[in-house]
């Protein structure tokens, strides 16, 4: 890490997952901006990757690679991280995708819970449980996960399944909380609605009439969350979930 970092983050090493593009893109920038070292985990996107890490430049960015659908790479990311940094301070479980589930047809619907639960819900679970025991042995740290506006109030019928996920995120980050306090490990949830991302142009196109702000939301207002959420700044907040919806859905 930069002896010259300053900043909220500085001197903590914080894995981003699905890093590439979007809020997790977003996400890797304002960690940088504040001092931390970042890694950019990708699964596919190589080059988009590499272009963030050239963009921020310097030693505090490191890029890892996974399938976060397969187990087994799931677990080398995170040893990677780890390599690369010699520790890491903070985990943010960004990585997910929207994910179909229709019910008319049965091979569709199989196929759609088994891509959710393990992309959006298992992959996140075993990252977490990696990060609680390399924070015990570490004196502690965060995990920050992005969850959705689903998790509260389920998703429409073609994708239940993500809902489901989505809302699962929600009992794990409040049970480590609850769970792990006691070791100086925190843990907190994001529940974005629509953010103008590239992943989500066709979804919310036309949609930002209708909402109150009459704009969606832009990624960078849910990375900025998420790194105040993994400076320490509030730890008392601990098994909180921040909505991110622009007064769209209030709780």
């Amino acid at each position: 890490m930069s002896a010259l970092a300053a900043g909220p983050l500085a001197g903590k090493a914080v894995l981003v997952t699905g890093a590439s593009r979007g809020i997790g893109a977003a996400t890797a920038r304002v960690i940088h901006r504040d001092g931390g070292t970042v890694v950019v985990h990708y699964a596919s996107n190589a080059h988009a990757a590499k272009n963030l890490a050239e963009e921020l430049g310097g030693t505090r960015v490191h890029l890892v690679q996974g399938d976060l659908t397969d187990p087994a790479a799931t677990r080398d990311v995170w040893e990677e991280a780890v390599r690369v940094c010699g520790r890491i301070d903070v985990l943010v479980n960004n990585a997910g995708a929207w994910i179909a589930s229709p019910i008319e047809d049965e091979s569709e619907w199989n196929e759609g819970w088994t891509r959710n639960l393990a992309l959006n819900l298992t992959a996140p679970a075993d990252l977490t449980r990696y990060a609680i025991m390399h924070f015990r042995e570490h004196g502690g740290g965060a995990v920050v996960t992005v969850a959705s506006r689903s998790s509260h109030r389920g998703d429409d019928a073609d994708h239940l399944a993500y809902g489901a996920a989505k809302g699962a995120i929600l009992a794990l980050t409040r049970g480590v909380a609850r769970g792990f306090a006691g070791d100086d490990i925190l843990a907190y949830a994001v529940a974005p609605g629509w953010v103008a991302t590239d992943l989500a142009d066709d979804a919310v196109a036309g949609a930002a009439a209708a909402l109150p702000l009459g704009e969606v939301t832009p990624p960078e207002d849910v990375a900025e969350t998420i790194a105040f959420l993994a400076s320490g700044r509030a730890r008392h907040a601990t098994g909180a979930t921040v909505d991110i919806t622009g007064a769209d859905y209030v709780r």
